[in-house]
């Protein structure tokens, strides 16, 4: 099964414990670099939209991710590594999910449906950017508003 606009396979988890060893080892920079996949980037950013006071959220992941990538030799550059837009961007559709899903949800329910659900999907992000704002340097560097479909 894959999800919509993506040829990545999706993989569901089987417990919650599998969720948070993504979390955890992401935190300890122990994560894999070949484990920090879209997928693991959603269901830590799911963990940190559910687990960290709201206006930390972005801040933390945005300090955790740029951590991370130079842990395993990922520069983070005006071409490669963090990026600002894209992170915010996914903050936003992760509140959005969670505030979709059913009332008392686990985080193991949440990660599975949300790597299911269209906010997973690769192409996501251009139903409201078109490739060349999202793709851009000053979207890497800094917050930059889409240009197709304004968040809600």
């Amino acid at each position: 099964m894959a999800n919509e606009g993506s040829t990545e396979r999706l993989k569901t988890f089987g417990s919650e414990r599998d969720v948070l060893d993504i979390v955890e080892r992401f935190r300890a920079r122990t994560l894999p670099k070949e484990r920090w996949t879209h997928q693991a980037h959603l269901v830590v950013g799911l963990w940190f939209v559910m687990n960290r006071p709201s206006d930390l959220v972005l801040g933390e992941l945005r300090r955790g991710i740029s951590v991370y990538n130079e842990s395993v030799g990922t520069a983070n550059t005006d071409s490669d590594g963090y990026h600002e837009t894209i992170t915010a961007f996914y903050v936003w559709a992760i509140r959005k999910f969670v505030r979709e899903a059913a009332p008392g949800a686990s985080l193991l329910i949440l990660a599975n449906d949300l790597v299911a659900s269209r906010y997973a999907a690769s192409a996501f992000p251009f139903g409201y950017y078109s490739r060349d704002r999202l793709l851009s340097v000053a979207a890497r560097r800094a917050w930059v508003d889409p240009d197709l479909v304004p968040l809600d």
